[in-house]
C-alpha cells in the first residue's frame, strides 16, 4: 500500500475541511484519517493506490468552498496512528 501524509496550512479549520477530506477519501476508497492540529493546520494520513492518493493530494490543495489553502507540506515521519478503513475524522 502506498501512503500520503501531509499537513495543510491556511484557512482550513471551521470551513468543513475535515468533512471534505473524509468524503473525498471515501469516494476514492482510501484508508486513513484527517484531524485538526492545535496550530490551526490540518493533518491527513491516507493509504491506497498511487492514482487515488494523487487525486486526494490535488483535492486537499484546493479544499472546499470557504477554505483558503496556503501550503501543503509532506510529512516524512510515521503518522503514529493506523490507517484504518473507512477513512475517518479524528477528534
Amino acid at each position: 500500500m502506498h501512503t500520503l501524509h501531509v499537513k495543510i496550512s491556511g484557512r482550513v479549520q471551521g470551513v468543513g475541511f475535515r468533512w471534505f477530506v473524509r468524503e473525498e477519501a471515501r469516494r476514492l476508497g482510501l484508508s486513513g484519517w484527517v484531524t485538526n492540529l492545535p496550530t490551526g493546520e490540518v493533518e491527513v494520513a491516507a493509504g491506497g493506490t498511487p492514482e487515488s492518493l494523487d487525486r486526494l493530494r490535488r483535492a486537499v490543495a484546493v479544499g472546499p468552498a470557504g477554505a483558503s489553502v496556503e501550503r501543503t507540506t509532506d510529512l516524512a515521519e510515521d503518522p503514529g496512528r493506523p490507517l484504518a478503513y473507512p477513512f475517518s475524522i479524528l477528534r
